[in-house]
């Protein structure tokens, strides 16, 4: 049997060599401010040149009053939650399908993270949040999975209602917001990533924002030490006298990271247009082929489209595994459609089913979840294929090829049956 599927011998849709999809864009420009800040200065201690030029930024670009860079965004992370004061058999919900560095934090603070579940596109449910709150329950962790907005207006209610502190994750959803009002500025504070992806990148790196000044001392003090602490904390505030030490760690950006996201940020809006753009044709077409699925987005959210996820239906393709799918479309040309990895339900890894190993000394109320405890983030994180989102008109040709490559396989599906 002859077959038009490259996968069966067929011509592949897509011939041209990849990788498609390159982040972050380089230009001259770029390398220029990477290389003088090459002869500026490769170790920042302080708050100054281009880590206060990029901090600066990130408050006028989100409207915080205070912004503090950090050497990941796990670093900012757990920063955030130890500003939060977040300790010993404290309790903080977390959505159940995000990646694992959202809670990890966790377990070194002994506190312990309760699992919550999602809607189909990852993010927390809202209507499920309210049975998990305990005495224990100090706060609320919310994602922005792939850059999709989370239900903040309701997230928000029941936080308050129940005073918890409202924290938020938006290290896929730099420039993401709901009515105006952009992610990371809905709790007290927020931790993002500039890992190469993200974004707004800075090839490694993060920050924490907050509005809250008590909030961003801490976050100094527990991320930085001696030279920031001792300008930024107010002398008569009583983490003055630890300025010196800090909490005993440092992790603070590199310059040359700190650099290239300082570049990226004068650009972040244009990418984001460029990439809703796509997003909207990716999204029209790719929704009519049998077998995929396309959520909607709701009137007011603006994604950041760190990823365009896909809903893979299998009863509509006879059947067909989502694993010979996905093989049919890279066989395709069409490499860039990928599959969720790292980024899955939480209880399925190691370290939240047995973290003793590694944290004998975690308090003994870890909870604990067996297979199916989570069944719509387990069934959409195994039905979902993601496809990063290009920013630029030029590339619109190569997302109508995915698109072809998609229809084609779903058009051919029974000959993958056999």
């Amino acid at each position: 049997m002859t077959s038009t599927l490259a996968l069966l011998g067929g011509e592949p849709m897509v011939i041209a060599a990849g990788p498609h999809f390159t982040w972050p864009p380089i230009d001259d420009t770029t390398r220029a401010r990477i290389v003088a800040q090459l002869d500026a200065a490769v170790s920042i201690p302080g708050r100054s040149g281009i880590v206060a030029e990029l901090e600066e930024g990130l408050k006028a670009y989100f409207g915080v009053r205070h912004a503090v860079t950090t050497s990941s965004g796990t670093a900012a992370l757990h920063a955030a939650y130890a500003a939060a004061e977040i300790g010993a058999g404290d309790e903080v919900i977390v959505p159940a399908w995000t990646f694992h560095a959202t809670a990890s934090p966790l377990f070194h603070l002994r506190a312990v993270p309760v699992l919550c579940e999602t809607g189909p596109n990852g993010n927390i449910d809202p209507a499920r949040v309210e049975e998990l709150i305990t005495p224990r329950t100090r706060a609320l962790m919310v994602t922005h999975l792939w850059g999709r907005p989370a239900g903040m207006a309701r997230l928000a209610a029941i936080a308050d209602a129940h005073g918890l502190m409202l924290l938020e994750d938006g290290s896929h959803a730099h420039g993401a917001g709901i009515h105006g009002r952009k992610v990371g500025t809905f709790g007290l504070a927020s931790a993002f990533s500039l890992n190469g992806p993200k974004p707004l990148s800075g090839g490694e790196g993060g920050f924490v924002l907050t509005d809250d000044d008590d909030t961003y001392y801490r976050v100094l003090t527990f991320a930085h030490y001696n030279k920031r602490c001792r300008a930024e904390i107010p002398e008569d505030h009583p983490l003055t006298r630890y300025a010196v030490t800090g909490s005993g760690l440092k992790l603070r950006i590199h310059p040359l990271a700190a650099a290239l996201a300082t570049d990226q940020l004068a650009r972040l809006d244009g990418y984001l247009a460029g990439r809703a753009e796509i997003a909207r044709y990716l999204s029209e077409h790719l929704t009519r082929i049998p077998g995929l699925e396309v959520t909607e987005t709701p009137e007011g959210v603006v994604p950041s489209w760190y990823a365009l996820t896909v809903t893979y239906r299998p009863d509509e393709l006879g059947g067909l595994s989502l694993e010979r799918f996905h093989q049919a479309l890279t066989a395709e040309g069409a490499t860039e459609f990928d599959r969720p990895g790292s980024t899955g339900p939480l209880h399925e890894l190691p370290l939240y089913q047995h973290p003793d190993p590694l944290f004998p000394w975690h308090p003994d109320h870890h909870r604990r979840y067996p297979p199916g405890s989570f069944p719509v983030a387990e069934h959409a994180y195994r039905h979902t294929i993601k496809l990063p989102v290009w920013h630029r008109e030029q590339d619109l040709a190569l997302a109508e090829l995915y698109v072809r490559a998609a229809r084609k396989v779903s058009d051919h599906h029974k000959e993958l049956l056999s």
